[in-house]
Formats: C-alpha cells, sequence, structure tokens
C-alpha cells in the first residue's frame, strides 16, 4: 500500500501524536487514586490559612476532560495498533524515517520509560504523596500549636480585663491605710512614752523592794547577834529566857508574863530607830538614790527613751 505524504505531512503527523499521548499521560495519572490532599481540586483550602488567587487562576487553566480513546476520539486504543502498522511501513519504505543506533537507544528509552512508569510508577506516587501528607500534617501541627498559643494568650488578656478596677480599688485600699497610719502615728507616741514610764516605775519598785529586803535582813542578822551577845554574856537573862521557854512548853507564862527573848529584840528595834532618827547621815541615801538614777539612765539610753534623768533624779524630754 502505498500513500502519498511528503515531507511536510509527515512532521505533522508526528507532532500531533505526541502531544495527543502526553495530554492522555496527563489524564490519566491524574485519576491515579490520588489523595485529596495532592489532587488538584477545585476549591483548594489549607486549615487555618487564607486562600491564594492563584487557585482561581488554576480553575480557570485546567485543561478540559479528553473523551480518552485513541488521540481522544472515544475509539479504542487498539487502534493504534494498525494504525501504527500502516503509518511505519511507508516511512521505513520511503526511507523517511532511517532506523540506526539513535533509533535503537530511543527504543531502550522509551522502554526504560515504560517500564518505570508501569512498573514503579505507584510506589514513586506514593512516596511523594506519603511526603506531601507529612509536610501537610507538620503544617497543620504548626498551627495547632499557634492556635493554642493565642488562645492561651486570649484567656489571659480576658482574665486580665478588670486589672484598671484592681489598680484603683488597690489605690484605694493604700490611702485608706496611710490615713488610719498617720492617725496611729499621732498617738503612738503617747502609748511608747507611757509605756516607758511604766518600765521606769517598775524598775523603781523592784529596786526599792530589794533595797528593803536587803535592810531587813541586814537589821535581822545585826539584831540577831546583838541579842545574842546580850544574852550570853547575863546569866539573869540567860536564866529568864529559859525559865519563859520551859513555861511555853509546859503551857503556863512565865514569872516575867513576858518573852525576854522578844522583849529584847523589841528594844533593840527601837534604840536602831532611835539612833537612826537622830543620826543626820545620808550618805547611804545619796549613794543608792545615784546607783539607782544610773541604772534607770542605762536602761533609758539602751532601750530609745524620749527622756533622761538628771543628777536629782528629774526626768527631761530628749
Amino acid at each position: 500500500v502505498n500513500f502519498p505524504l511528503n515531507n511536510q505531512q509527515i512532521p505533522k503527523m508526528l507532532r500531533a501524536a505526541t502531544s495527543t499521548a502526553v495530554k492522555r499521560a496527563v489524564l490519566r495519572s491524574s485519576s491515579r487514586g490520588a489523595p485529596s490532599s495532592c489532587a488538584i481540586p477545585g476549591n483548594m483550602s489549607f486549615h487555618a490559612s487564607a486562600k491564594r488567587e492563584e487557585e482561581a487562576t488554576a480553575d480557570a487553566t485546567l485543561p478540559a476532560e479528553s473523551k480518552g480513546g485513541l488521540f481522544g476520539t472515544g475509539l479504542s486504543e487498539w487502534f493504534a495498533l494498525p494504525v501504527g502498522i500502516v503509518a511505519a511501513v511507508p516511512l521505513l519504505k520511503l526511507d523517511y524515517y532511517v532506523i540506526n543506533e539513535e533509533t535503537q537507544l530511543l527504543a531502550v528509552f522509551v522502554a526504560f520509560c515504560v517500564t518505570l512508569y508501569t512498573q514503579g510508577g505507584d510506589a514513586i506516587f506514593n512516596a511523594l504523596d506519603q511526603k506531601a501528607v507529612d509536610l501537610l500534617k507538620e503544617h497543620n501541627d504548626a498551627e495547632d500549636k499557634v492556635i493554642e498559643t493565642l488562645e492561651q494568650k486570649l484567656v489571659f488578656l480576658k482574665a486580665n480585663q478588670n486589672m484598671v478596677n484592681d489598680f484603683n480599688a488597690i489605690n484605694e485600699i493604700r490611702a485608706e491605710t496611710y490615713v488610719k497610719l498617720n492617725a496611729a502615728g499621732a498617738i503612738k507616741p503617747q502609748h511608747d512614752f507611757k509605756a516607758q514610764v511604766e518600765r521606769i516605775l517598775n524598775m523603781i519598785a523592784a529596786e526599792e523592794a530589794s533595797v528593803t529586803e536587803k535592810t531587813k535582813m541586814g537589821l535581822m542578822t545585826e539584831a540577831t547577834a546583838s541579842v545574842t551577845q546580850k544574852f550570853s554574856s547575863d546569866k539573869a537573862l540567860k536564866k529568864a529566857a529559859l525559865d519563859s521557854a520551859i513555861a511555853t512548853i509546859k503551857g503556863g507564862k512565865g514569872k516575867a508574863g513576858a518573852d525576854p527573848v522578844q522583849a529584847a529584840f523589841v528594844q533593840f528595834f527601837k534604840e536602831k530607830a532611835a539612833v537612826v532618827k537622830a543620826s543626820k547621815d545620808d550618805s547611804e541615801e545619796v549613794a543608792q538614790r545615784e546607783s539607782m538614777i544610773a541604772k534607770m539612765n542605762s536602761v533609758a539610753k539602751n532601750e530609745g527613751f524620749i527622756f533622761e534623768f538628771d543628777a536629782n533624779g528629774k526626768p527631761s524630754m530628749l
């Protein structure tokens, strides 16, 4: 069979066949069962992301669906076999296409591409699709963390809506506290002065009680020594004390009608009182007063009193 084909018609036929085959390959790869995350949707959107203007452009530039079949005509693909044989015979016969080493390399390359597409296409597609799924998952996780952070910030901001009112309340409480402190500050020195005076009075009372006790002990020691010496040197007093003790044990009264020992102590204290009354020596009293004034001034200085005492014991404000 001879076909009147010229040199201009053959390249046009090859170009048309190649373009149709490429379109069919693209349409077939898009219908491979790809997940929704990798297919080209009509309305693309991402989680918490703004839509892009390129999506509308992509929708407008999508190729029209082919009818399928041979060259998009709807005929069975098996018709390509006789068409190819019919086209190859005149091409080879008329030497329009020369089979040489380049043709063999092209055949090997095409066979490699076909084998890779048919045998390993699914594996490559799944690897690329899994990578896309992983990238989308990482993107969603990052956005979830950002959303969580923004929600926490929103909660914090809502909690701080009354911050101004809280600070105003704090300022009012502070002002009231200062007023109360000022009022207490006007009375506090009086309370401090009262406490300091009470401290000095208690100290004076304790010192007087101590001096009184020491004086009593001294007088009793001196009286005991004096009465003991008197009874030791006077036999009559010794005999009278013995008779009085025996009579007291028996339940009767002594011949003198009174205890001679008690009478001796009473007589000693009377004589001692008369001596002290007649004496004009107040050196001991002056020494005690000076010691007391020194102790009071020491306490006033150590405890930060607002007064002190002069040499005569008169207080003066600092």
